[in-house]
């Protein structure tokens, strides 16, 4: 895997695949970029080239120094592998380093795939329901990291936006790899908690003009739906599709499920090219 300087970060990165058409993936929080692979195969567009990368103090990119602000410096990580307008695909945080990534620079993002993106500034604004149980939900996490009990911390993070296996039975080395690196999650939060780059408030959101496909799982916490509908409402064109079964990690629990919503959308465009594209439910 190469490793080098990207926006003045030490990253990591893949390849995969050698189409002509190509397209970015960002992982989620306190994973690395191999987890998004089989997503990657499942899309099946031999056309399509992925380039998938550890976001900072992820993987094996350098340890997050916070002298920058997080989802931004993540997001110019991001765009020095779009060569050309790429297909942006992100999960969870990054979704939000994906749609950060087209507002900054749409001319280098062909189409944004947003699956589970945890946007929780757009809930709260738009006054939903379900901000105020997410809130109330997270509040312990709040407090675990201000006492520095980082195990604690970690616990509560994964009950509520884990894959579904308790903490305790966690093989002790990743428990201890998720602590080690739960300070990740606050580094973000000025951006998706507060909108510290604006988004909602700048019209930009609005003015995107690329296919845009909004994937849920539709075990997923309530507030995810909120976020959705107010992305919805902001992003002209936007689609969306919920995925029966699956639950937040639902690129990794249900990767065939979400490359078929993918490639049903077409948001894809060009890299499937030449190939039969089911009919559109």
């Amino acid at each position: 895997m190469p490793y080098g300087q990207r926006a003045g970060i030490g990253t990591k990165w893949s390849v995969w695949g050698e189409g002509p058409e190509r397209a970015v993936m960002v992982h989620c929080s306190l994973a690395r970029h191999e987890v998004l692979r089989p997503l990657y195969a499942a899309l099946d567009a031999p056309a399509l080239q992925a380039v998938a990368f550890d976001m900072p103090g992820h993987g094996g990119s350098d340890p997050w120094e916070g002298a920058r602000e997080y989802q931004g410096a993540t997001a110019q990580v991001g765009l020095s592998f779009c060569e050309g307008p790429a297909h942006v695909i992100g999960h969870s945080f990054g979704a939000t380093v994906a749609l950060r990534m087209a507002v900054e620079a749409p001319e280098r993002v062909a189409s944004l795939t947003l699956i589970e993106p945890v946007f929780f500034a757009v809930a709260r604004v738009d006054g939903a329901a379900e901000y105020a149980a997410h809130a109330a939900d997270f509040a312990p996490f709040v407090d675990a990291m201000a006492a520095g009990e980082a195990e604690a911390a970690a616990r509560i993070f994964t009950g509520l936006w884990g894959g579904g296996t308790p903490w305790d039975q966690m093989p002790p080395a990743l428990r201890a790899d998720i602590a080690g690196r739960i300070g990740l999650i606050p580094a973000g939060a000025d951006a998706i908690e507060e909108d510290c780059a604006g988004l909602l408030t700048s019209g930009v959101l609005e003015a995107l003009d690329l296919p845009v496909l909004l994937v849920a799982g539709a075990q997923t916490q309530s507030v995810v739906h909120a976020i959705h509908r107010g992305l919805a409402a902001r992003i002209k064109g936007a689609q969306s599709v919920v995925i029966e079964g699956a639950g937040h990690m639902v690129p990794l629990s249900h990767p065939v499920q979400v490359a078929a919503a993918i490639r049903a959308s077409g948001v894809l465009g060009a890299a499937y090219q030449g190939i039969g594209l089911p009919a559109q439910s």
